[in-house]
């Protein structure tokens, strides 16, 4: 089974190899429905090289199910997905990954009683010898750990400490590290600031800077702007599957960008409620305020 998916692999790597593109990834009208339920309708997307997409939305806009697409998880129902300026339709993750396309979820998929370096190479560790003599190449799996954190900016004394030792910043780090290393060409990363506090998320922003230094198109998913922004190169904004807008940084200020996800119209009934109610409405119309576009 490992083997034929292997071989689908190579066969789609090397459909993509004739055309090229300067964009890694472009969705265009994607969509994808179960049964008569709508999940996603009609989303554009581009992905360059050294630049950072962001997908911004609340919970239940539609964020899931286009990193399922992204990431081979789903298959799109409609529209078209292009990696490489070749259409595809990636039918399992390990098909994806060997296109280039990583994702690094909230979960991490780390044990956190194993060292670092044995979280870093989980599922593909590295070995020495042949036939009953093969094991595992510890000290050079320990080396290349330590050098790509290194890389990547992360100082850490130890490689042998447990992973759950770190902070959740840190471990979300070695995390994009270690899809770095293993040849990602477009992260996809999962809200990784959503359980973080303001130190931790500082963090985690620097090193989806060094990722796209180091030439990824990297997708940040998130539902906080303020976070989007200072890193984003241009932002998708989902709303119940649509697409409500796309936008290059220099097309609109972090204020707007808010504005949009807040909904103006949304936030000034809630201000009107909470007047009749004798709650702080003052309060709730300097923030609209503060939030309306200029």
């Amino acid at each position: 089974m490992k083997n034929r998916q292997n071989k689908k692999a190579e066969e789609l790597l090397e459909k993509l190899e004739p055309k090229t593109s300067d964009n890694l990834l472009t969705l265009k009208g994607v969509g994808k429905h179960y049964g008569s339920i709508i999940a996603l309708r009609g989303v554009d997307m581009v992905v360059d090289p050294g630049k950072v997409t962001c997908v911004l939305g609340d919970n239940g806009a539609g964020k899931s199910t286009l990193i399922k697409i992204i990431a081979g998880l789903h298959q799109h129902d409609e529209g078209e997905f292009n990696l490489h300026g070749s259409a595809i339709k990636l039918k399992s993750p390990r098909i994806a990954l060997d296109a280039g396309i990583a994702a690094v979820y909230q979960d991490l998929a780390v044990v956190p009683l194993m060292p670092i370096w044995r979280n870093f190479f989980l599922g593909s560790e590295l070995t020495t010898g042949a036939g009953p003599f093969k094991k595992l190449d510890v000290q050079k799996m320990k080396d290349i750990t330590k050098q790509e954190l290194s890389d990547m900016g992360i100082d850490l004394r130890d490689v042998e400490q447990p992973i759950g030792q770190l902070s959740g910043g840190e471990r979300q780090c070695v995390a994009i590290a270690r899809a770095v290393y293993f040849g990602a060409k477009v992260l996809i990363l999962d809200e990784p600031t959503a359980a973080l506090g303001v130190k931790q998320s500082g963090v985690v922003l620097r090193y989806i800077l060094q990722a796209r230094d180091r030439g990824l198109g990297v997708i940040f998913i998130t539902h906080n702007p303020h976070h989007a922004y200072p890193v984003g190169d241009s932002f998708l904004l989902l709303k119940r599957g649509r697409s409500i807008g796309y936008y290059s940084k220099s097309e609109i200020t972090v204020e707007e960008l808010t504005a949009q996800m807040a909904g103006g119209a949304e936030l000034a009934e809630l201000a009107h409620e909470l007047e009749q109610l004798g709650g702080h409405a003052e309060e709730l119309a300097e923030a609209e305020a503060g939030a309306a576009p200029n």
